[in-house]
């Protein structure tokens, strides 16, 4: 395959009491069976709330079911529960082993590898890193296994949390420790990845489209395909718009493309709890 098309989304936070993030997704999916790329993969956060609200999830799955492409996914905090950090409080919703079955039910394997166009892509499920969970160790271990299978091709890593703001040794503050891979999983994943020839981590979970390189590695942040954060709930550290995220794979080099679907709008966060909470 001389070339390999991939479009991400992220964030949907699908359920059924939000039409608004509905009608969104609506919009996405008629821009995806217009632009057919080869694969869609969603890195996380499927369902509006699905550890308190379990339908959240059974509504995402039917949704992403009438996509026209083939889909891989990853969980996020809001699929699963989050993962606890060093500092800050603990998350009210946890990361469980039974969440995380209820996902891979839901939605196939919650971590992943493939071969395309000469690149090795990896999906990585980042809620359970630091959870003590034994699905934790086992990632690790598959992991340890798929960048050896890697053999010197090009490596493209999808994952629901960015790595890290800025830099690898960014302190991690209680205020945003959720927002990155924790330490210590942090260091252990980075250190894993050095191994290999890693040019790109596509994430989301932010809700802010931002698009930076470290080193060589391009960070590309997507933003959510449903709804957007107030500046005083979250300050501005990228784009705050939905859209999604196009790529474009060769051997050995590789395009991206910030979109937005026709017809999407920028549903404010604060609006949506306000008048459907």
């Amino acid at each position: 395959m001389p070339e390999f098309r991939l479009t991400q989304i992220s964030d949907t936070h699908l359920a059924r009491r939000h039409q608004a993030l509905t009608d969104n997704f609506h919009r996405v999916s008629e821009y995806i069976d217009t632009s057919r790329p080869d694969l869609v993969v969603n890195s996380g956060d499927l369902a509006f709330d699905a550890p308190t609200n379990g339908d959240d999830l059974e509504f995402a799955r039917d949704l992403h079911a009438g996509l026209p492409v083939a889909c891989r996914f990853l969980p996020g905090n809001h699929d699963i529960g989050d993962n606890p950090t060093a500092v800050g409080p603990v998350p009210p919703h946890p990361a469980t082993e039974a969440a995380r079955q209820n996902f891979r039910i839901a939605f196939g394997d919650d971590y992943w590898r493939f071969e395309a166009a000469g690149w090795c892509f990896i999906g990585l499920n980042s809620l359970i890193m630091n959870s003590g969970l034994a699905s934790e160790p086992e990632q690790f271990d598959w992991l340890a296994s798929a960048l050896a299978a890697a053999g010197g091709k090009p490596v493209a890593l999808f994952i629901h949390k960015p790595l890290f703001l800025n830099a690898p040794d960014d302190p991690e503050l209680a205020a945003t420790a959720i927002r990155y891979v924790p330490m210590p999983a942090r260091s252990r994943l980075l250190e894993m990845l050095g191994g290999v020839d890693l040019r790109v981590i596509a994430s989301g979970h932010v809700h802010q489209r931002r698009d930076f390189t470290y080193g060589h590695v391009r960070h590309v942040w997507a933003p959510s395909a449903g709804f957007v954060i107030s500046d005083k709930r979250q300050e501005v550290i990228g784009i705050k718009q939905v859209g999604l995220v196009e790529y474009r794979f060769a051997p050995d080099s590789f395009e991206v493309r910030n979109v937005r679907a026709p017809g999407q709008v920028d549903v404010d966060l604060d609006h949506l709890l306000g008048t459907n909470s």
